[in-house]
């Protein structure tokens, strides 16, 4: 006969009763201690399920709030950088078109570093609202103003004494009456279109004109033009 506790199923044809008795009690509280330990085992992974469902659910929505900041920057990052594009070709005008009519598109930039778009940005609109310092007005673009006031008068003159051949001083009721007028006018507008040439120069220096170079460029204008006409009209 086996020891207490130590009896098999094989064993039990040979057993006593009281010995199968005690084994079948001592099976029933091994079973009773595996369904505790599967159940305590199933428990334990349904509470890391949940606990990696949940996890994965928090990393769900942080990916999706990270998806709504990176949206909301690329829009900041977009309208900036079409406001700084805008004010860059409203300063500089038509040279801007040779990067095309609208905002260029975005380019890596060839050093990665840890910059983000907002410190490129503003390094663009440092250099965007960079103005270079003017350049002085000295006696070179002074003795150019003068040459634009000496060609101012010549033009007018010229153009003076075209219309005034050509309206021929008869007064036979045409368009040609007006002639003279216009001549006058002609005589009188082109030393002042001399002055808009050396406002363009001035503009491209960075200066402005000041009234001596004005009246510098008209007087020699219309000096230049009435001696002409002068001239023109002795001959």
């Amino acid at each position: 006969m086996t020891t207490h506790g130590g009896l098999q199923p094989a064993d039990f044809a040979t057993a006593d009763y009281r010995s199968v008795l005690r084994r079948l009690t001592t099976l029933d509280d091994e079973a009773a201690s595996a369904r505790a330990e599967a159940v305590h085992w199933y428990d334990s992974r349904v509470a890391a399920a949940d606990d990696a469902v949940h996890g994965a659910e928090e990393a769900v929505d942080e990916a999706k709030h990270a998806v709504r900041e990176a949206q909301r920057t690329l829009e900041t990052v977009d309208a900036r950088a079409a406001g700084l594009w805008s004010e860059y070709v409203h300063k500089v005008g038509p040279v801007a078109e040779r990067y095309g009519r609208t905002v260029p598109p975005a380019a890596i930039p060839r050093q990665r570093s840890d910059r983000d778009a907002g410190d490129y940005l503003d390094e663009v609109a440092t250099k965007v609202k960079y103005t270079a310092p003017a350049r002085p007005i000295n006696g070179g673009v002074k003795l150019l103003f003068v040459v634009f006031g000496f060609l101012g008068g010549v033009a007018g003159a010229i153009g003076n004494q075209v219309l005034r051949t050509n309206g021929g001083g008869a007064a036979d009721g045409t368009w040609q009456d007006a002639l003279p007028v216009v001549a006058l006018l002609v005589l009188l507008a082109c030393p002042v279109l001399a002055v808009v040439a050396a406002k363009r120069v001035a503009d491209r220096r960075g200066v402005g004109l000041d009234a001596a170079t004005v009246a510098t460029v008209l007087i020699t204008g219309l000096v230049t033009a009435g001696a002409l006409v002068a001239l023109l009209r002795t001959t």
